[in-house]
């Protein structure tokens, strides 16, 4: 939506300081990050940092809405997001994802990183999808970011194509601050990269589908137990987007019922799960069991209370490509 455009480009200015698409080179697209509302942006970063484990870098609040991050190693973050007076300024698209959301925590937006986003503009826009003309960075004299969003949201969370120019954010490219760069992601729960991104709707297929003729084949169906869901696992270059609907009762049931459709919830590689798993138990003060999940022994923080969404830890592995494990865990 052009809403969902103008959001976009509010919150960049804060601070980020298969035939039919043959033209459009999808295998150069991943998961780029998640806007993640918070009831108040302390809460959200007590959560995140002191029962989770990760570090958060401030951001900027410029009309009340202010924005906080959370960066990996791998490129991806969370942008975490915070009303902090009566009287924001609100555009409509954050209005939307507030009204939505009940003015309370959770995510409806994320986003694709794409060197190729020319051609896969192209190749959306002759396939009659509603895409926004691009939009950059709030500087036009520096290099930044370029994105296009939808007007008519094609999935059932709302999306946008990024490409980041390759002298944006100097910090990343000036060998002086090569130190600054790699401390700013490094978290002591482990975590290195964001894996994949949870979407829940009532017709998992629909958005399966939409992804297919966007680009993203390869689905693998998956039942995931820990969930209460069923769907499917799409890869997206080294990541992987989940398509779920709630497989009886459970989270996924849970979230749907509260909210509908949402980012349901993130998978988070990290460099050794059992740290990882001792910094939330003593975070919540409870024990958690592992399972078996899509990318090996994983974890669930047991974050839905307080962030409305899900958040999954398992141990990174180099080796094993998105959706790989999903066809061992496929329902009839």
């Amino acid at each position: 939506m052009r809403a969902t455009l103008s959001v976009l480009a509010m919150l960049f200015a804060f601070g980020t300081a298969q035939a039919s698409m043959a033209a459009a080179p999808t295998s150069a697209t991943r998961l780029d990050h998640v806007l993640l509302w918070s009831r108040s942006m302390d809460q959200a970063t007590a959560v995140m940092a002191v029962k989770l484990g990760f570090q958060v870098r401030p951001g900027r609040d410029p009309g009340g809405v202010a924005n906080r991050y959370v960066r990996f190693a791998d490129s991806s973050f969370v942008e975490l997001l915070g009303v902090t007076r009566p009287d924001p300024t609100f555009d409509p698209g954050m209005q939307e994802d507030r009204l939505a959301l009940k003015g309370g925590p959770g995510s409806r937006t994320f986003g694709f990183r794409s060197s190729a986003i020319d051609a896969i503009h192209r190749s959306l826009k002759s396939l009659h999808y509603a895409v926004t003309p691009f939009f950059s960075g709030p500087d036009q004299s520096k290099p930044g970011w370029r994105l296009f969003a939808f007007d008519r949201a094609p999935l059932s969370s709302n999306t946008f194509f990024i490409d980041y120019a390759t002298d944006y954010a100097p910090d990343q490219f000036d060998p002086a601050n090569a130190g600054d760069y790699r401390v700013t992601r490094e978290h002591p729960n482990g975590a290195r990269e964001l894996s994949a991104i949870w979407l829940v709707s009532a017709d998992a297929a629909s958005d399966r589908r939409q992804l297919q003729k966007m680009g993203f084949g390869h689905a693998v169906p998956v039942k995931l137990a820990e969930l209460g869901a069923r769907g499917f696992c799409v890869p997206v270059g080294p990541t992987a987007l989940l398509t779920l609907q709630p497989d009886g009762d459970g989270i996924a049931a849970n979230a749907m019922a509260s909210g509908g459709p949402r980012i349901l919830g993130m998978s988070f590689g990290v460099a050794d799960l059992g740290r990882a798993q001792r910094w939330i138990e003593r975070g919540y003060e409870r024990k958690l069991p592992t399972y078996p999940g899509l990318f090996g022994e994983s974890v669930l923080a047991p974050t839905r209370d307080d962030l409305d969404v899900s958040i999954e830890f398992h141990a990174i592995q180099p080796d094993l490509a998105p959706c790989a494990a999903a066809s061992t865990m496929a329902y009839p």
